[in-house]
């Protein structure tokens, strides 16, 4: 009886973990049609159905996971979990770090994890919550972690290089870039990344140039 109870427990938490999986896949698949729904087309046009449909799932298992348009918007709308990733690497090697991590999660995903802040169709509620998350969750939190000077305007445009990576790979595909194994992309791409993280060094504070 001892036994049976056992294997019954056994079963019921592998249903419970296949469950779980299932669900975690759902949520995933749902993230990523939503991004793409709001990034292309205006938040009043973005229907659940359309996204369920996208997605490969039911639009009440979208209701369960999230709720409401508006909550899975929000969702939608937020860079923490990305820039998480993004980030998590030390300032010395964070450059290539950036690069490599912007590309594999474009293929992985894809989509851009950035990009919809710039080519949202939303009306302006929505466009400027956008970005103002992604100021807050990226570009300010990326001057945090710089160090020397001019930390927010180099932060800026180390955001504006990524904006461009992805935009470029997104309007040449298919193409070279598409090709390409992240590593090459890193080749080429991160350098310029790193020298704006690494900042100014060994300059004249009198005329901003090279010091004697």
């Amino acid at each position: 009886m001892t036994g049976q109870r056992a294997a019954g427990g056994d079963a019921e938490t592998g249903k419970h973990a296949e469950t779980s999986r299932d669900a975690e896949t759902g949520r995933d698949a749902i993230r990523r049609a939503a991004r793409r729904a709001f990034t292309l087309r205006p938040y009043a046009e973005v229907t659940m159905r359309s996204i369920a449909a996208d997605a490969g799932v039911s639009p009440s298992l979208i209701v369960k996971l999230f709720g409401s348009k508006e909550r899975l918007f929000h969702t939608v709308a937020d860079f923490g979990p990305a820039a998480e990733t993004l980030f998590a690497a030390p300032l010395d090697a964070l450059g290539r770090h950036l690069v490599l991590t912007m590309v594999r999660m474009r293929r992985e995903d894809q989509g851009d994890p950035l990009l919809r802040a710039v080519f949202s169709l939303g009306n302006m509620d929505e466009r400027t919550l956008l970005r103002e998350r992604f100021r807050e969750q990226v570009t300010s939190r990326l001057a945090g972690q710089l160090r020397g000077e001019d930390s927010e305007l180099r932060a800026e445009l180390i955001a504006g290089l990524l904006l461009g990576l992805g935009a470029t790979l997104s309007l040449h595909r298919p193409g070279a870039g598409e090709r390409a194994t992240p590593e090459q992309l890193a080749d080429l791409y991160a350098p310029a990344v790193q020298r704006l993280i690494t900042g100014p060094e060994n300059r004249d504070p009198e005329n901003r140039g090279p010091a004697n």
